[in-house]
């Protein structure tokens, strides 16, 4: 089992590769990138709190556990603009405008899920 100290590093190295590729011309890398660091860090919170976290479905039953604890409801949202940016590496159907402002979405989803890792759950 990888600890949430390694979830959290590699959300971080993910989000600068993701903002790297995407500098270079490389969308859907970045987009690839943008999706892994959305994923790792909610992979290190659901690691820090106990929950089950090896899929699509347990991550998205994750998300409904911050969004119950935090009552933000933009987590929710954000982790959709993720989850568009994950399907963009496979179809490729964003445009280059939407992938940068998604990119901006995730680091922010990024900052708020990371900030959660200190807390204690309610």
């Amino acid at each position: 089992m990888v600890s949430r100290l390694v979830h959290r590093e590699q959300s971080r190295v993910y989000l600068e590769q993701a903002n790297r590729e995407f500098a270079e011309g490389d969308d859907m890398q970045a987009a690839e990138k943008g999706w892994g660091a959305a994923s790792q860090m909610v992979k290190a919170l659901a690691e820090a709190r106990g929950w089950e976290h090896g899929s699509h479905w347990l991550l998205s039953g994750a998300i409904v556990r911050i969004v119950e604890e935090t009552g933000d409801d933009e987590i929710r949202t954000l982790y959709a603009v993720a989850n568009h940016l994950h399907t963009h590496f496979y179809e490729g159907w964003l445009t280059v405008d939407l992938v940068e402002r998604s990119l901006q979405d995730v680091a922010r989803f990024v900052g708020k899920v990371e900030a959660l890792l200190d807390r204690r759950s309610s």
